[in-house]
């Protein structure tokens, strides 16, 4: 398994990547995330909301969160990369 890297180094391309981050209950949690520029965003059609900006990670199969990692790795390759 990868080390973790700090979330500055993380890539902002859009792939898919393993973070970590605190909840607001101040429990740790691991996530596949990946990050939404302005580019991205705007490459997908309609008005690009700055608050839509940033790392977004799957909470379960219909919920999507906007979150603030500490930390990264390289996912796993097992993991669904359909992107």
């Amino acid at each position: 398994m990868a080390a973790r890297q700090p979330i500055a180094t993380a890539p902002k391309d859009g792939s898919k990547v393993t973070v970590y981050w605190t909840d607001g209950n101040g429990v740790m949690n691991e996530s596949i995330a990946q990050y939404r520029s302005a580019e991205r965003l705007k490459a997908l059609g309609g008005d690009v909301d700055p608050n839509d900006i940033g790392w977004w990670a799957a909470i379960d199969g219909h919920t999507q969160k906007k979150i603030d990692p500490t930390s990264w790795r390289p996912a796993s390759g097992d993991d669904d990369d359909d992107s």
